[in-house]
Formats: C-alpha cells, sequence, structure tokens
C-alpha cells in the first residue's frame, strides 16, 4: 500500500472515521514548512480513503443522518420530497434507506426554481449569507457558500498528482458557472497558488504557461490538446519551455488515444474526474487509470432511472449523488448520467468503489465544449425567429474537438438568408453560450419525432 502522504504521520492501524479530522495541513516542520515532498504518485490526501467497507458504511450512515435531519428543517424543498414520500428524518438510518426517496433531476430545478426562486427551496440558507450566486446553462441558479470547506475535489487533485507549492492554470470558465471557482478553492485548500486564466486566448495561455513556469493544468482534455499543439507550432520545445508535470481534465470525455499521445510525447501526467456543478464532485482517476474513484464525503448510487433502486456492481443505470454540503444539501440528486461500477481492489490502496465509465444519458441534456445544452434551450433559440419552423442541434468531433451544428428548418421562402444565419449564430452564442454553425434547411427536412439535440460523437 502507497505511503501516507505527509512525513512524520504514525496513522493507527485502526481508523475511526467517525471522528478523523484532517491534519494534512497542519504537519510542519521547525521552520514552518510543509514537510510533503513532490512525489506525486503516492501517498492520500485523507486516511479516509483507506477505510473498509465496514468504516465506510458507518461513516456515510452517520453523515447521511445528519444531513437528512438539517435539510428537512432548513431546506422547504427537501421537507417536501421526504412528506411525498410519507417519511420522516428518522426514517433514513443507512444510505439503503434513500431508496424511499424520489430522485431530483438536473432538468428539475429549472422548473422549481422559477416556482420558488431563486434556488427552488434546496438552499439550506439564506440567499443573503452566501458569497455568490452562480447562473448555469437552464438557468439554474446555484448558491456559493461564503466559506469552501468541500475537500471532494481537493482529494480527486491530489489523486492526480497535484502537490503544495504547484502553480496551477485554471483554464475552466471564471465566468457565471462554479466549477472553476470550486477547482481554485480546492488548489488553495491544497496549498498551490493558482493563476485564474478562464477559457480561450490560447496565445496569452501558452506564454503564462512558460512564463511563469507551471507546473499544473486544469481544463478540458480538447483545450489541453490545442494548446500543446500550437506550442509546438510556433517552435517551442516541450522539454526546454514547458514545466507541465500534471493535468486534471473534466467536463468532456477524455479519448484513451488522446491522453496516450499526450502523455508519451510531453510526459505530462493526466487524469480526469467526473461531478455536476450543483453537487460537486462524485469521482477521480488515481494512478491506476482504472475508473474514478467515489469521493469520501459524499454517496455515490447507480441507479434503476424507472424503479429509483439502487443497482450493484457491473449494472448500469443512473449516477445519483448526495452531498453534505449545508449551503446546498441536495440529497438524490440525478445527474443524468448512466454508468456502472466496480467493487474491486484497487492496486493505488483506496478502498471506495469506482465509476468505470460514462456509458450515455437517460435524458437529451448534452454536454458540449464543457457545457451543458439542454433540448428547451434549442427551442428557445429558434422561438426567437418567426421564419423558422423547426430546429436541431447536431453534435460531432474532429481532430479532438467537438463540434456543434444548428439546423434550422425555414417555414417558407426567406428574403435574407446571410443575415438570418448571422442573426442565428449570435443568438445561439446568447442562450447556449457556445459558437455553433448555422445550417438553413427546407420545411419537411427534419424527420418527425427527430431527437431536438444529436450526439453523433465517437469516443477512442
Amino acid at each position: 500500500m502507497p505511503g501516507w502522504v505527509r512525513e512524520g504521520m504514525n496513522p493507527s492501524p485502526t481508523i475511526d472515521p467517525l471522528n478523523f479530522v484532517s491534519d494534512f495541513f497542519r504537519i510542519k516542520t521547525k521552520g514552518g514548512r510543509m514537510t510533503t515532498k513532490k512525489d506525486r504518485t503516492t501517498g492520500y490526501f485523507s486516511k479516509l480513503e483507506t477505510m473498509t467497507g465496514a468504516e465506510r458504511r458507518r461513516y456515510l450512515n452517520k453523515k447521511l443522518k445528519q444531513i437528512v435531519a438539517y435539510a428537512y428543517e432548513k431546506a422547504p424543498a427537501f421537507k417536501k420530497k421526504m412528506d411525498r414520500a410519507k417519511m420522516k428524518p428518522q426514517d433514513v438510518q443507512a444510505v439503503n434507506d434513500l431508496e424511499r426517496l424520489g430522485i431530483t433531476e438536473k432538468t428539475d430545478l429549472i422548473g422549481m426554481q422559477k416556482k420558488s426562486p431563486p434556488f427552488g427551496g434546496f438552499n439550506g440558507v439564506p440567499p443573503e449569507s452566501l458569497s455568490r450566486i452562480f447562473v448555469s446553462p437552464g438557468p439554474i441558479y446555484e448558491p456559493g457558500e461564503m466559506h469552501y470547506e468541500d475537500t471532494r475535489w481537493a482529494q480527486g487533485l491530489f489523486a492526480g498528482g497535484f502537490r503544495p507549492g504547484d502553480i496551477c492554470q485554471v483554464t475552466f470558465s471564471y465566468h457565471l458557472v462554479p466549477f472553476a471557482f470550486m477547482l481554485d478553492e480546492s488548489l488553495r485548500l491544497l496549498g498551490c497558488r493558482t493563476i485564474p486564466a478562464g477559457v480561450g486566448n490560447t496565445e496569452l495561455q501558452i506564454q503564462t504557461l512558460k512564463d511563469l513556469k507551471v507546473s499544473g493544468f486544469l481544463g478540458t482534455p480538447s483545450f489541453l490538446h490545442a494548446i500543446l499543439q500550437r506550442f509546438k507550432e510556433i517552435g517551442l520545445n516541450p522539454k526546454k519551455d514547458l514545466s507541465l508535470k500534471t493535468a486534471f481534465v473534466a467536463a468532456e470525455m477524455l479519448p484513451e488515444s488522446l491522453r496516450e499521445s499526450i502523455e508519451s510525447e510531453w510526459g505530462i501526467m493526466i487524469r480526469q474526474s467526473y461531478g455536476t456543478a450543483d453537487i460537486g464532485c462524485l469521482g477521480f482517476e488515481c494512478l491506476e487509470k482504472n475508473g474514478m474513484h467515489f469521493p469520501d464525503d459524499c454517496i455515490v448510487e447507480i441507479v434503476d432511472p424507472q424503479t429509483g433502486k439502487q443497482l450493484g456492481p457491473g449494472e448500469v443505470g443512473e449516477v445519483v449523488g448526495t452531498c453534505f454540503n449545508r449551503v446546498y444539501p441536495l440529497i438524490r440528486f440525478g445527474s443524468g448520467d448512466l454508468s456502472y461500477f466496480s467493487d474491486e481492489p484497487c492496486p493505488c490502496g483506496r478502498t471506495s468503489p469506482r465509476l468505470i465509465r460514462i456509458v450515455g444519458r437517460v435524458d437529451q441534456v448534452t454536454k458540449v465544449k464543457g457545457m451543458f445544452i439542454h433540448p428547451g434551450q434549442v427551442d428557445a433559440v429558434a422561438a426567437k425567429f418567426s421564419e423558422l419552423c423547426g430546429c436541431q442541434v447536431v453534435v460531432t468531433r474532429e481532430k479532438h474537438q467537438d463540434q456543434m451544428v444548428f439546423r434550422a428548418e425555414l417555414a417558407g421562402p426567406c428574403r435574407d438568408p446571410q443575415k438570418l444565419t448571422e442573426d442565428l449564430k449570435k443568438t445561439i452564442q446568447d442562450i447556449l453560450r457556445l459558437r455553433g454553425e448555422v445550417q438553413l434547411l427546407n420545411k419537411g427536412s427534419l424527420p418527425k419525432g427527430a431527437k431536438k439535440i444529436e450526439d453523433k460523437r465517437v469516443w477512442e
């Protein structure tokens, strides 16, 4: 089993997870510096990662009972959910008891927030006590806590090779959505320094990587690939001019062919993660690259979408999460993604189950270039134009980059196709927050019953 991450620590062979408080960030040398070495392949973020099955059940059951009691008292929408199931907080004593509760889907939040703004009644603290309010596609409003204490992304970052003292370039969007802020706070918890680079500006991103000797990259796989390709095109030497050691990628599928080519050519360790903006981290890769470990401070279920029943290892179902965040206590929150898990031992020594891979969607909500798009948003674009009678978004992938085409069916003759195309492109960017091509079609070109979002991507 790999060693613990901090020197001077003599962990007890018997872990008491119910009373465990991580001292990772308090272990210092006499000079006041953290003693953690830049060994990127061993160690754990906390002792919880090697709990036995019995210890993990005890730990999760206790945390579940606490958050259910809290949310029932503080979050009106959750109380209604419990009341509909004819349940009281004392009826939830273990993870298996969650089967009696319905699943709240991401798409449900849009309607619920319209009826009970701004958070649909799921917030566990009043809005005036928040630090930020985020706006995700939908739109879906999400509360930002005053003090970020969630360690799940930090746990995943550590497993992916990030270490105290790293300079980390965060290329996820800091505009409206919460993910970049979550990672920024998690890197600070880990003792790293951050560059809030955001998306785009490839030339500036390259200059920053080079000048500041950035050791950690956080972003989509496709953007990492684009930056490295451009790095090569302008004649820079990766061994001399690039200091990147590790990359944390998310929001897109990571094709193994892309990972292998980057790791072999550039010597960068790449690990991926899984989660949602609403509920946070639900899985992260370790050194072994054999699935994504469930983080310790949440409950991950694989659930039959029809019955809500929990499924066992190897059975495909919806990924459903429960977090212990008192600011936004989402309990049995459906991701819409289909996956399956394994509880076989992992050579890394972590004992949590692992999501093996995402195999599809329960609904038509689709992630493109790291952003979710909803069928309702596609219709919202078309509704702005009286010239249209139908629409569809088609998503493909070329050279590790997502491509989006908005297919617009004309109701009749169009006087100025060029102007309509340009106006559509602007509206697509405003509503979907993505750039895409526009294809104008004659009436009747789209088949009856066609999917509003057609995902034709193939992952190697």
